[in-house]
């Protein structure tokens, strides 16, 4: 402080000499008064306030990117300054300690994140790792490398739909249809999550974490003409990168999933053999951990799950989907049931040989055949106007369980018939109903096969009022069967990206309840997996199965079924140059 100027004291007779020291006492007194009163105001406002302040501010360490996340941390710093402030409240032992025990575990702020009732997103919080672009936007900046045989340079345009379908036919509606690749899932799905509304930064709020890895793009490039070491680079570099970050210590990884836009197989190859088909990505004790969504997954592994194949409408709104579920509602269909599809003369248990003669011979059913040369089939106009027209849409095995034209026909509001339960009913739990019988037919496989069931008399068993349930069910399950524009967001609908994501939230907030009320699944067969994924609420063992004859097949080692894994793959990739935009 500085001191005051002799010309601010007033002039008073005193003795020379005295008034000056006796100034000089008054103002060193006020100067050290002041002083005092100041160091008295710092330490209580300081030191013994800012430990309130930043012990709050260390709970929510880390920024959340949310709408909705400033008023959690509002709420969260009112309720820790009013706990500081307040008396406490005595707890009795034995809850002190439960307490502590659930502390020790490191995603229990996470858990309680659903306890903020003014929250929407707690308990739905979604990390996203920062991967170097090698494992992602690197791959569409090299789009011609991507497929041997499709350039997929324009499918991976407006953010993965692809080009804008023309409409001329008016076969469409008048907005948000694209010609989407069938196996582009991978960047549709990461551009969706870039406008998921409850994204964070601070993993320890995160349900989920989301690792944005375009493995279906990145075995792509390397499956002709690649040695396996070129095929698993990518994959081995990404579990190096994921085993390093603290976020994977959390749980080991068991709380995050990848996407990828294929079917399962590529992923599993069997044998470090230069012959073998695929990468070894789902093979990776790391990857183990990991849940990876795929078009088809396998029904004798615990890491996969399926999701639908994107089709080629992907609304902006929700009116887009209500004016589509009305269109589909009034449609006059004129034909009992139609298949568009090639046969597969090099495979004799395949069916389609069958079909396409009951097809062909039946007056009340629609045969589009997609074999070389019919450029029909290529044609999104084409299939989506035969759909349209049927009652019922035949789909069998393609060269694998499953195929984008189940997706493509329940869109067209016709009821699938299936003959195969690996062509939906154990790929797709979380987006269909565990009773089939309520939007689908099925026939089994063998029924055509060997005993040669007419198509046309099973179907017209079925009464026009069943019919007209099971094709409302069909139409009510559009929104969670399509990929919303990734651009946007629905309001009202959840699209198969929500869909998706809930169901992994879910699964990864079971794991950790689990993990700390000590339940362990110790009887759990990982070759079951099919069957696990059917039970009820509740329900925990499995028995015998109406469909265990399908998938009692001869395993190797892996648990894997050698004549359905990798030679499925290998002829999907020899008939994909027969059906790029049509589906297997």
């Amino acid at each position: 402080m500085r001191r005051r100027s002799p010309t601010s004291v007033p002039v008073e007779p005193m003795e020379k000499g005295t008034g000056k020291n006796q100034n000089t006492r008054i103002c060193f007194l006020a100067s050290l008064s002041v002083f005092f009163w100041m160091l008295l105001l710092y330490f209580h406002f300081v030191v013994l306030g800012g430990s309130t302040v930043n012990e709050s501010f260390n709970l929510q360490a880390g920024r959340v990117y949310s709408k909705v996340k400033p008023t959690l941390v509002i709420n969260d710093l009112q309720r820790d300054s009013q706990s500081t402030e307040s008396t406490p409240i005595p707890v009795a032992p034995a809850k002190n300690n439960q307490i502590n025990e659930a502390e020790k575990y490191p995603f229990m702020r996470a858990l309680r994140t659903v306890e903020n009732k003014s929250d929407p997103c707690g308990g739905k919080y979604i990390y996203v790792h920062d991967l170097p672009s090698r494992f992602n936007e690197d791959m569409l900046k090299e789009c011609r490398s991507l497929s041997r045989w499709t350039n997929m340079c324009k499918f991976t345009t407006n953010a993965g739909l692809g080009p804008p379908l023309e409409n001329a036919e008016g076969v469409f509606g008048d907005t948000g249809w694209y010609a989407t690749n069938q196996f582009a899932v991978d960047v549709i799905f990461n551009n969706r999550m870039k406008q998921y509304e409850c994204l964070t930064n601070d993993s320890s709020l995160a349900a989920a974490i989301f690792v944005p890895f375009y493995a279906g793009f990145d075995i792509a490039r390397y499956l002709w003409g690649f040695n396996i070491s070129r095929r698993d680079a990518a994959s081995l570099d990404l579990v190096d990168w994921l085993t390093k970050r603290p976020e994977w210590s959390i749980m080991g990884g068991k709380d995050h999933f990848l996407v990828a836009g294929r079917i399962t197989w590529d992923f599993r190859r069997l044998s470090e053999e230069e012959s073998d088909w695929g990468n070894k990505l789902l093979f990776l004790p790391a990857a183990k951990n990991m849940s990876m969504l795929v078009v088809e997954s396998s029904p004798w592994n615990a890491n996969d799950f399926g999701i639908p194949y994107p089709t080629y409408f992907h609304p902006a709104k929700d009116a887009d989907v209500f004016i589509w579920q009305e269109r589909m509602r009034r449609l006059k269909r004129e034909f009992l049931f139609s298949f568009a599809g090639a046969p597969r003369p090099d495979n004799p248990k395949s069916i389609r040989g069958k079909i396409i003669d009951q097809c062909r011979s039946s007056k009340v059913g629609k045969l589009l055949e997609c074999d070389f040369g019919e450029s029909k089939c290529h044609s999104p106009s084409s299939i989506m106007h035969m759909f349209q027209r049927s009652l019922f849409c035949l789909q069998p095995q393609g060269d694998s369980y499953t195929r984008r034209s189940a997706f493509d026909s329940m869109l067209a509001g016709c009821i699938p018939v299936f003959f195969h339960p690996g062509s939906a009913y154990t790929q797709y739990t979380w987006h269909l109903p565990k009773d089939y019988t309520r939007y689908s037919v099925f026939i089994p496989e063998d029924d055509i096969r060997k005993r040669n069931v007419s198509i046309e008399e099973t179907l017209s068993r079925i009464t026009p009022e069943q019919v007209k349930k099971m094709r409302e069910e069909v139409i009510s399950l559009i929104p969670s069967l399509i990929y919303a524009d990734p651009r946007s967001k629905l309001g009202i609908f959840r699209d198969a990206f929500d869909v998706s994501v809930q169901a992994v939230i879910d699964k990864v907030t079971k794991l950790r309840k689990d993990i700390i009320e000590g339940r362990t699944d110790d009887n759990f067969i990982e070759e079951n997996s099919w069957k696990y994924a059917l039970l009820e609420e509740g329900q925990r063992e499995v028995g015998a199965h109406e469909w265990d004859p399908f998938f009692s097949k001869p395993k190797d080692g892996n648990g894997d079924s050698v004549d359905t894994s990798a030679e499925a793959a290998k002829n999907s990739w020899h008939n994909e140059q027969r059906h790029q935009s049509s589906g297997k």
